[in-house]
């Protein structure tokens, strides 16, 4: 039986480092599997030799008879099978980050156990199926992020257009646009990241290339962060590099 290869939680232990299973008061038995798992899960991933340790020890302690292979085949076999149930689990459950994070986390189990297993164990053929499942499914993942960055790119529908030379022009309205207030006398615009102004218009923004009839140029977003660095929080016209005047074209503010 599970609830013999592993130390259980003493009575009144409120301690929140613990290894052992269960609760510090009352608990049933009949849910050990649900409470080894919720200790599974918690356990820091730099703690995960120290847990392996620490029931080895005393299961050992526990079973004369006992030796690390049978413990180390009983405690790889429950986190394969629940690596099993959770792979199966449809990417659109409700619970999909969680499951994400908790096969993270036997991930790891599995890579600290691998060091300990003498006897090959995780080459069986169920093991190396688990091993391609697990595979598969980052693939799966992989397989959806870039879906999902393809549609945004294609709903991409090409870029503003400016004047030559007026990128600068454009960064300066954006700064003084960080000086409006909102109806309440807030700000208008919380930018507490600087840097996303560069790149909204370094990705978004194209200068007409007055050299060549047709064509736009890259916006660099190098240029405009040297703009953006040292920000007064007062006054967030007031930086490190002050936009040249010849570019501060326009102004902007809030109508009566």
């Amino acid at each position: 039986m599970s609830i013999s290869y592993f130390k259980l939680r003493d009575r009144f232990d409120f301690s929140t480092d613990t290894l052992d299973i269960g609760n510090p008061i009352s608990w049933s038995r009949k849910n050990f599997l649900r409470h080894l798992f919720i200790r599974i899960f918690a356990v820091r991933e730099e703690r995960i030799e120290k847990f392996y340790q620490r029931h080895l020890n005393y299961y050992l302690e526990q079973h004369p008879n006992g030796n690390e292979e049978t413990f180390f085949r009983h405690l790889w076999d429950l986190i394969d099978r629940q690596l099993k149930v959770l792979l199966l689990k449809d990417i659109y459950d409700k619970d999909h980050i969680r499951n994400e994070r908790e096969i993270r986390k036997l991930k790891k189990f599995t890579e600290v156990l691998i060091s300990h297993d003498r006897w090959n164990l995780h080459k069986s053929t169920e093991a190396v199926v688990a091993a391609q499942e697990l595979e598969i499914h980052a693939l799966n993942q992989k397989t959806i992020q870039l879906t999902a960055d393809l549609a945004e790119y294609r709903q991409f529908d090409g870029y503003i257009l400016i004047r030559d030379g007026q990128a600068l022009a454009l960064l300066d309205l954006c700064i003084k646009m960080q000086m409006l207030k909102a109806t309440d006398d807030g700000a208008f615009l919380i930018t507490p990241a600087q840097n996303t102004w560069a790149k909204m218009i370094s990705k978004y923004f194209r200068e007409v290339d007055n050299e060549n009839t047709g064509q736009t140029k890259e916006i660099k977003i190098e240029r405009l962060r040297y703009y953006l660095r040292g920000i007064d929080p007062q006054d967030p016209r007031k930086r490190e590099h002050e936009i040249p005047k010849k570019h501060q074209l326009y102004t902007i503010s809030r109508s009566k």
